[in-house]
């Protein structure tokens, strides 16, 4: 029985560098600098006042935008976020919450049932007009993703 060597035909070799190319590429597919860094895996159903000061990552559709002249506020229905940090589109849903930021939200972007991640720390409970208490997130990164084709 003849024993091949690990550099016949550079199998082993090829193998390795397919395997670094596919490395490459999924570092391609990397979240988008604003959505990048660790964040606490809780999801805004489960919040208590014991996470105030958690920072997240949270995405999902948005239902409306609240403009106080201050800030504006933006309420979401929290979905499941694929790998890219974008909302998965599906009809799954972790709960709701709102996330502020100083400034405005252009109306014409920010439209109901547009898919939005955010960053930030959650800061407090908001109670909305129906009296539902949501957490409220200190938005410092939001991202509007283009509309699903």
């Amino acid at each position: 029985m003849r024993a091949i060597a690990p550099h016949a035909n550079g199998g082993i070799a090829r193998v390795i560098v397919a395997y670094g190319l596919a490395l490459a590429l999924a570092a391609c597919t990397s979240l988008p600098p604003p959505l990048q860094g660790e964040f606490a895996e809780l999801t805004p159903r489960a919040v208590g006042e014991r996470d105030w000061g958690t920072t997240v990552r949270w995405g999902g559709r948005l239902v409306e935008v609240q403009d106080d002249g201050a800030r504006t506020c933006l309420h979401l229905i929290a979905q499941p976020l694929a790998p890219d940090a974008r909302p998965d589109g599906s009809d799954v849903s972790l709960g709701r919450f709102v996330a502020c930021r100083a400034g405005d939200f252009p109306a014409s972007r920010f439209r109901p049932n547009r898919e939005i991640t955010v960053t930030g720390r959650i800061e407090s409970i908001a109670t909305t007009a129906d009296g539902a208490q949501l957490p409220r997130v200190a938005a410092e990164s939001v991202v509007l993703w283009p509309a699903r084709r």
